[in-house]
């Protein structure tokens, strides 16, 4: 695991590529799956009001705690909505009032903040050897990287100029090349018309209260799952891409910041609020910036940028909904390229670990989902089975030998 070295004095030079990588999370963020909240939101019959407000409060509460935790750590902490959460509350909210699902939202965010004051997600995190740790962040990035490369067969024009452009720019100016295809690909999507803007005005948003209504129901079929699905498809992963990267953030600080916000914020119809897994990795690895040093600012404008969609509501997520998936889907694909071959390499790297690092990540690739669980949990499980099956010891406990736990006895 490479090690972050001392921070040197920060240039004018070095602001464009982490501030554009902090951009680019947020575009692949709001574009790839804010929909869900807006599905859920249809589903749960709220009004417009309360949609804006949903997005306000989701938008601010990622947006400060990502740029509050990325100032004070200089690291990318990079924190978003919880993705798998918003897809279990398109079919949660179809049975659970509103009311109640706020309450749910309130007891699962307390729930995390417990967690970070016992400190025991730390230890666990410790656990994971770094050959499993990769091969799990590789494999649920791999299908990024496949549908990169699959818009060929959707949109192969808009698909196959962002892959050119990319690695002719890797060719020529590595640096830039995920500048240069995002602004390729914004102009030639304006220049063919294809992003209509022309219905979208500027609206603040503000905040509707929506007190909260505590049931037994609500805590079983709500809070416990949000909680679990938040945990492991959310902040595991998430500081598996920060270890990953050679970033030491402790977990505990993050997972008790993250559901403090996400406390203050739930009445206001935000759901869950946690450290970022896929668009997190866009932001540490090294397309943000050669020296790992200064990647915490695109920490600091992910936030930013962050804030000022929650200003303004639906407005500004709805433009970003507005661009073609294969843009989005291509774009993230190749910003994450780099990161999908370090995590390899990192996992087949040493030859003792390579097979339970290589069922990790075919495990996490299959993306198995089981009592709605989804699939980093389970491949993460597997590849834990398979490194303490193959080596005869649970990670983070020695193999140790029968003579010597009959030496180990009084």
């Amino acid at each position: 695991m490479p090690s972050t070295p001392s921070p040197t004095p920060l240039r004018w030079s070095d602001l464009p590529h982490p501030v554009v990588a902090g951009l680019v999370s947020v575009i692949v963020n709001y574009g790839g799956t804010f929909i869900l909240v807006f599905q859920a939101a249809q589903v749960a019959g709220l009004s417009a009001a309360q949609t804006a407000s949903w997005v306000w409060s989701v938008s601010i509460g990622v947006g400060v705690t990502g740029l509050l935790l990325s100032w004070r750590s200089r690291e990318p902490i990079i924190t978003a909505w919880s993705t798998p959460a918003a897809a279990f509350l398109v079919t949660a909210l179809a049975t659970t009032p509103y009311p109640q699902a706020i309450a749910a939202y309130l007891v699962s965010a307390a729930a995390f903040v417990v967690l970070g004051l016992s400190g025991w997600f730390e230890r666990l995190i410790r656990l994971i050897p770094p050959g499993v740790a990769a091969g799990l962040l590789a494999g649920i990035l791999l299908p990024f990287g496949i549908k990169a490369l699959g818009g060929l067969s959707v949109d192969p024009t808009l698909a196959g100029l962002l892959i050119v452009a990319y690695v002719l720019l890797k060719r020529i100016t590595a640096r830039y090349a995920v500048v240069g295809i995002l602004a390729l690909g914004l102009a030639f999507l304006l220049a063919q018309n294809r992003v209509d803007l022309s219905g979208l005005a500027l609206r603040f948003a503000a905040p509707v209260f929506t007190p909260p209504e505590f049931t037994l129901n609500a805590l079983l079929s709500v809070a416990l799952p949000l909680f679990l699905i938040t945990l492991t498809g959310q902040y595991m992963p998430g500081m598996l891409v920060l270890r990953n990267d050679g970033f030491k953030s402790r977990a505990d600080p993050i997972v008790g910041a993250t559901g403090l916000g996400s406390l203050l914020m739930a009445p206001f119809g935000s759901h869950a609020f946690n450290l970022a897994a896929i668009t997190a990795a866009i932001c540490t690895g090294r397309e943000a910036h050669e020296d790992p040093s200064k990647r915490w600012i695109a920490g600091i404008a992910a936030g930013l940028f962050y804030v000022l969609v929650g200003v303004f509501g639906v407005t500004l997520a709805a433009a970003f909904m507005a661009l073609p998936a294969t843009f989005i889907t291509t774009l993230a694909g190749l910003a994450l390229l780099g990161t999908i071959g370090a995590s390899l390499a990192g996992a087949l790297a040493d030859a003792r670990t390579r097979e339970a690092s290589l069922i990790t990540f075919l495990a996490a690739a299959a993306n198995i989902s089981l009592f709605g669980i989804g699939g980093a949990f389970w491949g993460l499980v597997i590849g834990l089975a398979a490194h303490a099956a193959l080596h005869g010891h649970w990670p983070g406990r020695p193999a140790r030998t029968a003579l010597a736990d009959k030496a180990a006895r009084p």
